[in-house]
This record gives structure tokens, sequence and C-alpha cells, in this order.
């Protein structure tokens, strides 16, 4: 096993990654921009080592000073954490062309995956089934036309390289086609350096379902249940849960077999995900696959037990795989929220600032994978994540019950973040019931969902301060006031502030 491990990542993934090989005796290697100098991972790590300014481009995203930080620290392997360079083939092929085992998969299963085209042709070609589209870059309008008339609208314009919703055109009649072309290739130029784009059938009402697999150097490989990902909000998740409210013991069973497959068609080892869209009537279809842990792994590692970071450090030792598929056993259920500095009734908009004070809760059944701290200042050069809640329940019913109670004890004053959205949304009647797919977020905020919504976190503040000083100007001999007395404003402005407007604390 290692001794050393470079980390190239930060935020919380960063600290996830280097609590697990701090369990396993591991030393731990971070990298950090100029902004993130006092970040949580920088303070948590054994080493640290400045890889340039705050723009990603020129210190997360730049392969050769992380490189030169593996050498100088004499680390044996780097873990790449999901996001910025955790997909990048020519990341992989330099670590790996150093010595430096890289924590993932082999460079040609990056690259075959990696590509979106290149995916679909090798899984139609297996005749596994895949959304109908085409499997190529369609550099013209004509040909975009050509291929939509087709197949009929709605599509789907997809970046041949992309993620995370960026290069990703909804077109529901042909006159917004070339308007979202433009826009869709424009888009991953600029996400991706890489503007190709391709065709998809939209799918009406679809769940977004993903498979775990895990593979080691000698052929073997599993899969570990699978992961609901349909709560998603400009095509990006923001809450998973496992297993799947729409899970029968079959449709594991082929969807997971279908997974390894794809997994061997590629070459594929280490940890990875294949993502797949299923329809009303419970067909699945091939719809990507990430050579890379996923943001959403926690509710995995709840449900089955197994710490997949630590998996991912034996397989890239070399080791062989410590289950077997009948070993396999999945229990109770998990949910994850994404707590994000973001303002939901200003549109999500970004929220960087102070993190004046943070609580996160505690109890049974809670985890709470974050990469801030009190007094932590949240730059806004960066992705705005703050942490990952994570609940486990021995039902779906205990498990919302005890997010809901998580939620309600989450406090982060001084910046706004998704929490009191997402305690709306477990209190949705079609959340409880499990009757979601990819669309359910967007018809949830078209209700006005956050119109009647929790105060701010300056409201509260100001709340705080009115009770503060109502208590301040009490009487100090110890006795009361007349019960007749003149109730307070500011009192009264405190207790509406935080009870008659946010009741579920009374």
């Amino acid at each position: 096993m290692f001794e050393k491990v470079l980390i190239a990542n930060r935020g919380e993934i960063a600290v996830r990654v280097m609590r697990s090989c701090r369990e396993m005796g591991i030393r731990t290697v971070a990298v950090y921009s100029e902004v993130d100098r006092a970040a949580l991972h920088v303070r948590y790590a054994d080493e640290a080592y400045p890889v340039g300014p705050a723009p990603s481009r020129e210190s997360y995203l730049r392969i050769d000073r992380i490189m030169d930080v593996a050498r100088r620290s004499g680390a044996e392997a780097i873990h790449p954490g999901y996001g910025f360079l955790a997909e990048n083939a020519d990341f992989a092929r330099a670590a790996r062309e150093s010595g430096v085992v890289f924590v993932g998969p082999p460079v040609a299963a990056m690259e075959l995956m990696g590509s979106k085209t290149a995916s679909r042709r090798t899984v139609l070609a297996a005749g596994l089934p895949t959304v109908p589209g085409t499997d190529r870059d369609l550099p013209s309008i004509e040909d975009v036309r050509r291929v939509a008339e087709a197949i009929g609208f709605p599509i789907m314009l997809k970046a041949t390289a992309g993620g995370g919703g960026k290069g990703l055109r909804l077109v529901c009649a042909a006159d917004e086609l070339e308007s979202a072309y433009r826009t869709a290739r424009s888009e991953a130029q600029n996400a991706f350096n890489d503007p190709s784009v391709y065709i998809e059938k939209y799918i009406e009402r679809p769940r977004h379902v993903e498979i775990q697999i895990l593979g080691d150097q000698q052929g073997n490989m599993i899969y570990l249940g699978e992961r609901e990902c349909s709560l998603q909000r400009r095509h990006q998740k923001v809450m998973e849960e496992c297993p799947s409210p729409i899970m029968t013991d079959d449709l594991r069973s082929r969807m997971g077999e279908t997974a390894v497959r794809i997994g061997k068609l590629a070459g594929y080892t280490n940890a990875g995900t294949v993502e797949f869209l299923v329809d009303e009537k419970r067909n699945f279809y091939f719809l990507e696959m990430n050579t890379r842990l996923q943001v959403e792994h926690p509710i995995t590692e709840m449900v089955l037990g197994i710490d997949l970071v630590k998996e991912q450090f034996r397989l890239a030792a070399g080791e062989k795989l410590s289950l077997e598929q009948e070993d396999v056993r999945m229990r109770g259920a998990a949910i994850e929220c994404r707590i994000y500095a973001e303002d939901p009734a200003n549109n999500f908009f970004p929220c960087p600032g102070t993190i004046r004070r943070l609580q996160a809760p505690r109890g049974p059944g809670v985890r709470t994978d974050s990469g801030v701290y009190e007094g932590w200042t949240v730059p806004i050069e960066y992705d705005s994540l703050l942490s990952k809640l994570v609940v486990w329940g021995t039902d779906r019913a205990e498990a919302i019950a005890r997010l809901r109670r998580a939620l309600g004890e989450y406090e982060v004053f001084g910046i706004q973040t998704t929490i009191p959205f997402f305690r709306s949304i477990v209190d949705h009647p079609d959340f409880n019931a499990g009757r979601i797919d990819t669309g359910f977020i967007d018809r949830v905020l078209a209700e006005g969902i956050l119109a009647d919504g929790e105060p701010s976190s300056e409201e509260v503040r100001v709340a705080l301060l009115a009770a503060a000083l109502d208590a301040i100007q009490a009487p100090s001999n110890g006795t009361s006031p007349p019960k007749d007395a003149a109730k307070s404003g500011w009192k009264a402005s405190g207790r509406d502030a935080l009870l008659n407007r946010w009741p579920h604390q009374q």
C-alpha cells in the first residue's frame, strides 16, 4: 500500500479522501491556490504546496505544477477527486509516465468513455440499450436539422465532451434549433475546449439512475447497487438517494449486469459509474460513464457499508477485489443533499462570503462531508458546493424523517445557502411518495415553493440582535415587568422572524 498520496483537488472531496487516507495510515499531500491558503483541506493534510493564483486554469488545472508537487513531495500516487483534472486523460498519462500511480482507470478507458459519442458507438456495437440519437459530432446546422427531423422533436443537443449540464440544450421545435445549436457549441467550447455536439431523443419525464461499479486489474468487476439522481436543477444533480424508489430486484440485476458489461468493454478498472435514463415503463438506456468517483458516492457507502475511497486505493495498488457479486448486500436507505452557497430566493445566485456561524447536524445516521469551517470566507472563483449532508435510515421513510430533522439543525449564518430549499423539498408530497423525475425540481420551483420560505440568515441575525437588545434593556433588579406592559417591538420582530416565519422550529 502507498505511504504518501497527493490529492489533486480542494474542498469537501479533498478532505473526504484525506480522512480515508488517515485511517489507512497514508500520509497526505494537499495542493492549493493563493485564495485557498487557509482552506480546510490545506489545514487537514500532512503537507501542503501552493500551485498558483486563484483562477483554476492557473492552479488546480495546471498539470505541470501538480506533477512538480508530486515529485518534490515524494508522493507515490495521485487521487484526483472529482472535477478539475479527474477525467483528464492527459493528467493520468502524465502521472503514469512520471512513475506515479493515478488512482483511477487506465488512460485508454478514460479516453473512450470520456467521449459521449465514442462511448455510445461502443455500447451500440455491443447491442446494449442506448437513447436514440447520433454517435458522431454534428459539425453543421444542416446536419442537425436532418437528424432532428428524422428522430422527431423534442430532442437534446449535448456536448460530446460534456458534463455538469454544460453545452446541453432541450429543443422542442424546429424554429428553436439554430439558436440552441450555436449556444450549445459556444458553451461546450468555453467549458471543455471542444465545441462538438451530438443529438439524443428527449425522453419524457425520465429518471436518472446510475450504477456504481468496481473493477480490479485481474479482470474482475462487480456492481454496487444504484443511485437515484433524478432531482436536478439546470441539469445538475442536487439531491440523490439509494436505493431508487422504482427499483426491483430484477431491474437492479439487469441494469447492474449491463453496467458491468459496459465497464469490461472499456477495459475499465477502479471505481466508476455507468449512468442510465429510465422511462415510465422502466425501460433503461445507457447515457454515459463517469470515469471517477462521483459526488454522490457517500449514499452507496452508507447503504453497503463500504468505503469506496479505500477500495480505490487498494485497486490502484494492484489488489484483487475483496468482494464478489453475491457478497454485496444493500441495507436501509440513504439520501444526500448538496449544500451550496447560493441564494434560493434569488434564482440560486452564488453567495460567496464569510461564514459567521456554522452548526452542522449530528446524531444517529447523519454524515456531513464538508470543506468549510466557521470563519472561512467562501471564494467566488470555484464551485459553490460547501458540503454534502447524508442521512441513513432503516427504510426510505425513516431516511426522509432523519433528513428533515438534520436540515432543521443545520445552521449557516453570514451567507445564503440552499438549506431552506431542501427543507421545502422534503415536505413535498410527491417527493415523499417517490414520484420524481428529472423535471421535478423545475416543476416545484414553478409552483412557487420558495415564495413563502424561511427567513434568510441575515434576517435571522437581525432577529437575534433584536432579542439580545431586548434582554439588555430588561430590568436588572430581578423583577418582571407588569403583565399589561406594552410588548417590545424589538422582541415582537425577533419572534416573528424566528418563530412565525419558521414554524417548524416552534
